[in-house]
């Protein structure tokens, strides 16, 4: 248990003062291009809370953006990590290596989907999962070309910017970017020009003519694909697109990678979301939940095409680092333990009642979607009026965090919100916190 108390707590405006000198530092010193949703400091966390330098005590629906699945300084992440810096911080895997790297490539190798023998490589953030797995498929295919999706984010690097689908703010002005990246269509339900049972119908049809016509399939290496879509929206596929992309990749000699940085590691009710189709990814790209809070990454797939590459193709000085292994490692133990996929449905089952009466209140949620502890609404203008609302939006995040309640938008348009608690906080904590939006949602609109 968290030794941080579990309930809200405002006494000063938010931002506070400290916090407002701080950031007045930060100001100072920190580039202008690395910007803060909320300039709140905080100084200790835990559970579902926030702590401020104010001593404001904030609800978390972020979870550092999916990252602190487990709760914020979780016990079994703190006494193995704490242990891990008194023995050692680093040796760098590639030059002497440690049994902390193989445990977590163990477990990683068991806990992803299939029963295949498979093989795994870390790193240190999601990107660079993404980029390496891209790396793999091109050297065990021969081939170059790699597909994307409309909506897709896959990270700040030069070649996953190039995946990534949105400008402003991840590729504004940063080009030239990688070559050889295209994009397809996503299967969107909600925006499917004729609606969701069309989506269903007709979403792989268009996927597969755009990319025979624009790639051919013979020089594509791999499809990454996110099984929910994460800072473009959260946007779920229609049922059985997925793994309709998956089985044709397997058609055509494709390598299917799944990025799940972010809808990995029980945050949607299954260990990772492509389980929810029985879709096995030839690769899959982890991160953000696996540690806990600590940079790590993987790269998980068939051992046919992990070991395709040659040795010393794959690596990191910092990759695999010991304390961020030590972390997963106590990260993953607290998820099969406290059974945190369970856990997920039931932050499903307390939040989706709740989201859908405020939408038949309020026409201005188009949608709400997503699975587990990963789900959104999409806010739009009104009925008939498909346009998205990111005015509306902007402004029931600004009154959810003055009343002390940690909430994230994104989205390819600005307009959804989406809710990524951690899996420790409490059913209470939750509800205040949705009590709290719906009272931001029917001041704002």
């Amino acid at each position: 248990m968290s030794n941080v108390p579990q309930q809200r707590l405002v006494q000063t405006a938010i931002p506070g003062p400290r916090s407002v000198e701080l950031q007045q530092r930060k100001t100072a010193a920190v580039s202008a291009g690395v910007s803060t949703g909320l300039p709140v400091y905080v100084e200790r966390a835990g559970g579902g809370i926030l702590v401020d330098v104010d001593g404001n005590q904030l609800i978390d629906f972020g979870s550092g953006i999916a990252v602190t699945t487990v709760g914020n300084a979780a016990p079994r992440v703190v006494e193995r990590v704490s242990q891990q810096v008194q023995d050692f911080t680093h040796t760098c895997f590639m030059v002497t290596p440690y049994e902390e790297y193989l445990e977590v490539a163990e477990a990683l190798n068991e806990l992803t989907p299939g029963d295949h023998e498979k093989r795994t490589a870390l790193f240190n953030s999601g990107a660079e999962a993404v980029e390496n797995a891209v790396k793999v498929a091109r050297h065990y295919t021969g081939r170059n070309a790699v597909v994307a999706f409309d909506h897709a984010y896959h990270g700040r690097t030069n070649l996953t910017m190039a995946m990534t689908a949105k400008n402003m703010p991840y590729k504004h002005r940063f080009g030239p970017f990688a070559g050889e990246v295209y994009r397809a269509p996503m299967s969107y339900p909600f925006r499917w020009p004729g609606g969701p049972a069309d989506c269903a119908k007709e979403s792989f049809d268009v996927f597969v003519q755009q990319v025979h016509a624009q790639v051919g399939e013979d020089n594509v290496a791999a499809v990454v694909l996110e099984p929910i879509q994460g800072e473009g929206g959260f946007i779920v596929p229609a049922p059985g697109f997925v793994k309709q992309v998956a089985d044709w990749c397997t058609d055509n000699g494709i390598v299917f990678i799944a990025d799940e940085v972010q809808s990995g590691f029980c945050r949607t009710g299954d260990w990772f979301a492509s389980e929810h189709e029985r879709v096995v990814p030839d690769i899959i790209a982890t991160a953000k939940g696996i540690a806990g809070g600590l940079p790590l990454a993987g790269v998980t797939g068939s051992a046919e095409i992990m070991d395709s590459v040659h040795g010393g193709g794959l690596g990191g000085t910092y990759g695999g680092n010991p304390v961020a292994c030590a972390a997963a490692l106590g990260a993953i133990q607290t998820m099969k333990e406290e059974d945190l996929c369970s856990r997920a449905k039931q932050v499903e089952a307390l939040f989706l009642p709740r989201l859908k009466r405020l939408a038949d209140t309020f026409p201005q949620i188009g949608d709400i979607r997503g699975r587990g502890a990963m789900l959104a609404v999409e806010l739009i203008h009104g009925p008939g009026d498909l346009t998205p609302n990111a005015v509306l939006t902007a402004a029931v995040n600004k009154a959810c965090h003055a009343e002390g309640l940690v909430t994230l938008t994104c989205g390819t348009f600005g307009n959804v919100f989406r809710f990524l608690p951690p899996l420790a906080a409490s059913d209470e904590l939750l509800s205040e916190g949705l009590d709290i939006f719906e009272k931001a949602f029917a001041a704002s609109v």
